[in-house]
């Protein structure tokens, strides 16, 4: 009778033969010297066999397993991953670039590879491998150290998006959640110890699977620490991760940031080692995050919060704090800040009064865009001190952009950011509630049409000089803004001031809308227009 052995009935045949005790002291060419020959000359030379063969193991163990046919199968795959490129040249899979003539749908290929063999040309077919047997083979590879760390990273992320259904959506589908498990659990415990191995995004999409499979909390740590060190590569939908089905809230804002607070956390590490170091190495260390990669974060939360505003169940600790972490990093416009309180205020219309000063006070109205200024003066949704502040703030960067000198900061608009209402003569008109209320749509429009009439009236005749060294321009912009403030709508600031206004000889150098009084200064830096983004 003839059997013909292939890849996938071998391994069967030679658990048959050791139960059979077919050995050579029974007879010389028999049938387990055979198949070890088999092995040897023909499945372990090729690539697809050898992977084919280590799946038909797993159905039967122990046997396959203490026969080293296991491990003689990771031995012979892991060994070919590591080889040169250049001697690749046996069939593999590789469609997730979807090359043509890879695919058969190339109608000029003829049969050899135009292109050189990519370093991550095995990747795919170990997919095929149940868990268990590709950790030991990620682990061989992984020993050998020839393959490089973003190859294997390559690998995992592979594997995950094959193995875990819905993880590309940063889901993951209803099934075995204890095989999924483990899937998560392993491909975090591969991953390589370098920085980038792996993209953020990936490392987020891991964190999701984590929580809905119910992983540790060691592995959710090491997540939340690696995603950390390189959050500036994320994206506002990365971070959206949902809450607990026990929480109220739609996002899970705790852990998000448990990130940043990683994130900035690698200054302060940074800072630690430096206090080991010599002092010579002292003089030249710097932080290890750039002030680029600080701002592409500030610019993210900002993103974040604007989206989360949107949950109406989202109190207000829980933004304030959160944008709280990245408060110290500056950044030269406020826009994207303001879009998200705005977005708060719409989304949350019953705060209290004193709850809208708390969120209003993160943001720094000199540096809101012009066009952000324009919608602020028209937002019913603010305190009327901030409505205030953004179009004092706006006439100044008109007459610095006319080349006027920046008009004296009047002492009743400074008043709005100190709290202090002057006199005891303006106690009952001038009290925080009301300057904590919302103007209404009839001062709104006065406003807009007052700010239009101080940007024009600023952008002609700045080159004449009077005597007492200040423009024409710039004194009738300051006598139009005094008029402002004396009109109907700022009855409140000015009334009882007994001029104080007119005398105002204050430094121009005080911050009104900034939470760091060192960030107050009218500088040409500080005042160049900023397109939204």
């Amino acid at each position: 009778m003839t059997v013909t052995l292939n890849a996938y009935n071998v391994v069967a045949a030679r658990c048959a033969a050791e139960y059979l005790e077919m050995h050579e002291t029974m007879e010389r060419g028999n049938l387990i010297y055979k198949i070890d020959v088999f092995l040897t000359s023909s499945i372990f030379r090729s690539w697809k066999d050898s992977i084919i063969v280590l799946q038909t193991t797993k159905f039967l163990l122990p046997l396959s397993e203490e026969l080293k046919v296991v491990s003689d199968c990771i031995d012979c795959i892991a060994t070919k991953a590591c080889i040169d490129v250049s001697k690749v040249d046996w069939s593999y899979t590789y469609n997730r670039k979807k090359l043509p003539e890879e695919n058969g749908n190339d109608p000029n290929w003829n049969g050899v590879r135009n292109r050189p063999v990519p370093k991550d040309w095995w990747v795919e077919d170990l997919c095929e491998l149940e868990i268990g047997l590709y950790k030991r083979v990620l682990v061989n590879i992984k020993n050998i150290g020839i393959v490089s760390n973003d190859v294997i990273g390559e690998a995992l992320k592979a594997y995950a998006y094959r193995r875990l259904p819905g993880f590309s959506k940063g889901m993951i589908q209803s099934g075995d959640m204890a095989k999924y498990r483990s899937v998560v659990d392993t491909i975090v415990w591969l991953l390589p110890a370098d920085k980038g191995c792996v993209s953020c995004s990936f490392l987020l999409k891991l964190l999701k699977a984590s929580i809905l499979v119910n992983s540790g909390e060691m592995d959710k740590f090491e997540l939340v620490r690696r995603i950390g060190q390189q959050l500036e590569e994320a994206s506002v939908n990365d971070l959206l991760i949902r809450a607990p089905e026990e929480e109220t809230t739609m996002f899970d804002v705790s852990t998000v940031q448990k990130i940043v607070q990683e994130f900035l956390m690698q200054d302060k590490s940074a800072e630690i080692e430096s206090l080991e170091e010599s002092h010579e190495l002292q003089e030249t260390r710097s932080g290890i995050l750039s002030e680029a990669s600080k701002l592409m974060v500030a610019k993210l939360i900002d993103g974040y919060l604007a989206e989360i505003s949107k949950d109406p169940n989202l109190t207000l600790s829980m933004f304030v704090d959160l944008a709280e972490m990245v408060c110290n990093i500056s950044r030269p416009a406020h826009d994207g800040l303001y879009r998200a309180i705005d977005m708060y205020l719409k989304e949350h219309p019953g705060i209290s009064k004193s709850e809208k000063k708390r969120i209003c006070k993160l943001m720094d109205c000199k540096k809101l865009s012009v066009d952000a200024c324009m919608h602020a003066v028209q937002n019913e949704r603010l305190p009327l001190r901030v409505v205030v502040q953004v179009l004092y703030f706006e006439q100044v960067r008109a007459a610095a952009s006319s080349g006027s000198s920046t008009p004296d900061i009047p002492k009743g608009i400074k008043d709005l950011n100190s709290g202090s209402h002057g006199s005891s003569r303006s106690a009952t008109t001038n009290t925080e509630e009301d300057w904590d209320g919302v103007a209404t749509a009839e001062d709104l429009k006065a406003l807009k049409g007052e700010l239009a009439a101080l940007r024009l009236a600023n952008g002609v005749g700045g080159s004449e000089r009077n005597g007492d060294g200040k423009s024409n321009v710039d004194k009738a912009a300051i006598n139009k803004m005094k008029g402002l403030l004396k009109s109907k709508i700022l009855t409140k600031l000015w009334s009882g001031k007994g001029g104080q206004g007119d005398n105002s000889g204050s430094d121009s150098s005080d911050s009104l809308g900034s939470a760091n009084p060192e960030e107050g200064k009218s500088t040409p830096s500080r005042n160049r227009r900023h397109s939204v983004s």
